[in-house]
């Protein structure tokens, strides 16, 4: 690194951006297109010593490639006119097929297109060459501070604000991308609905406080009683939640269903407890919103039926 061009500048500019982006949960990953085997260096080192995941590559199609193989957050092209001609088709590309991609340009050459083109394309922010490393550390945490905090906001929209969970709006877009994955990949899912026997009667006697602490104790329930970054438990609405259960048997699921049961009878319920019922995706020639919105139903029906059977109990559909 001693040969680099930019040997004082680099280490000076670690420290303060290093420390923001350590403290930040979501970690972007970066990949840096240049033709310049020196560039790529320097930048690569720099963006590693942040402790960001970072890959380089020499040209347009390279950069593809490794944003198919797993899309970066951060993508940052240096000189749009050298070594590939196809610069803006690049950025073009990348914010078509990844619009959550943040580019930053770093060019000395602009001939033939102006700033305007490069915002205008799809560009977060340019970086005039010859740069210095302090403007690069101020541009790059700009671009993560703006990226976390559109996570940030996406989160809230998809998340109910009492209990934590996803809402039915993330619910029934959820069910519709595994639905298609699953009858793809020809694996079983299976949609666990469930109830609050009794909850009226909470709310009716101790107040809606008290039954909201409730909804939220059912709501640690299904996060700990199902599969993490597999399952999605979700709140329906009121006092009805879902889980959804992809690549699973039947056996599973119904075991699934009868942790969460088990395990909302040991925390402090006022005498209440869960109606649950499982219904099996099935694909057949109707439209896939019709068998989705049928699959929906089985489940609710048979959780209406644990219900009308005394509550406190697992129904799966068709049994």
């Amino acid at each position: 690194m001693n040969d680099s061009p930019y040997p004082g500048s680099l280490y000076k500019a670690l420290a303060g951006l290093g420390q923001e982006i350590l403290s930040l949960e979501r970690k972007q990953d970066v990949i840096i297109v240049n033709g310049d085997p020196v560039l790529l260096e320097v930048l690569f080192h720099f963006i590693s010593f942040l402790c960001l995941p970072c890959r380089v590559a020499s040209d347009n199609a390279k950069a593809i490639e490794l944003m198919e193989r797993q899309p970066a957050t951060i993508l940052i092209l240096t000189d749009i006119p050298i070594v590939q001609k196809g610069g803006m088709e690049l950025i073009r590309t990348v914010k078509k097929r990844w619009p959550d991609t943040d580019i930053i340009v770093m060019t000395g050459q602009w001939k033939g297109f102006s700033y305007t083109d490069l915002i205008n394309a799809g560009v977060s922010d340019f970086i005039q060459k010859p740069f210095n490393f302090n403007e690069f550390e101020a541009k790059l945490k700009r671009v993560i501070r703006e990226q976390n905090l559109r996570a940030m906001l996406k989160s809230l929209s998809i998340r109910d604000a009492l209990t934590g969970l996803y809402n039915r709006g993330f619910f029934e877009q959820k069910l519709e991308e595994e639905a298609q994955r699953a009858y793809r990949q020809g694996y079983l899912l299976y949609l666990v609905m469930v109830d609050i026997d009794d909850f009226k009667r909470v709310n009716d006697i101790y107040g809606h406080q008290e039954g909201d602490r409730i909804l939220k104790g059912l709501a640690n329930i299904l996060l700990n009683s199902t599969r993490k970054h597999v399952d999605s438990a979700c709140r329906y609405g009121g006092d009805e939640f879902t889980v959804i259960i992809p690549n699973s048997e039947l056996d599973k699921a119904q075991l699934i269903a009868e942790r969460i049961r088990k395990n909302y009878l040991k925390i402090d319920t006022r005498d209440t407890t869960l109606s649950i019922g499982i219904s099996q995706f099935k694909r057949t020639n109707k439209k896939l919103r019709d068998d989705i919105n049928f699959f929906i139903h089985q489940a609710d029906k048979a959780m209406y039926k644990a219900k009308e059977l005394g509550g406190n109990r697992i129904v799966v559909s068709g049994q």
